[in-house]
């Protein structure tokens, strides 16, 4: 069951890395729309199908490359629920430079007719790690 959810989650990081508005589309679930909940690095809370697939567009439109290299990958099932946390490590060309960071994201899926589909993405930036913010006190 865990395989089947880890595919479910690959499958969202390959719909934008593809910037295929289509698959994303695929990934999300579209049993209850109003139940949907996104939040990107740094945006508000978006909710609502139309709203989180908007925003996703709005990303890959602007995004000429992107790619995931996903880190700590935890997936747990519990009936028909389940939630993976893991560390996206991104590497992105939003500039002529080009740029990388890392995010840590939980993606809640739900059981369905379908198989697993998204209903909750949270990614929250990594600002540094503990040993850099700290050093040796």
């Amino acid at each position: 069951m865990s395989a089947e959810v880890e595919a479910a989650n690959t499958a969202l990081y390959e719909a934008l890395e593809s910037a295929d508005v289509d698959r994303m589309a695929a990934v999300w679930d579209d049993t209850e729309p109003d139940a949907l909940v996104c939040v990107h690095p740094g945006w508000p809370m978006l909710r609502g199908r139309r709203q989180v697939l908007q925003s996703f567009s709005a990303i890959m439109a602007n995004t000429p490359y992107i790619q995931f290299f996903l880190t700590d990958v935890d997936v747990r099932v519990a009936g028909d629920t389940a939630v993976v946390t893991c560390t996206e490590n991104i590497l992105t060309e939003v500039t002529q430079e080009g740029s990388s960071g890392q995010v840590v994201a939980t993606n809640v899926f739900r059981l369905r007719p379908g198989g697993w589909r998204l209903q909750v993405h949270h990614g929250s930036p990594v600002m540094g790690t503990i040993e850099e913010d700290h050093g040796d006190d």
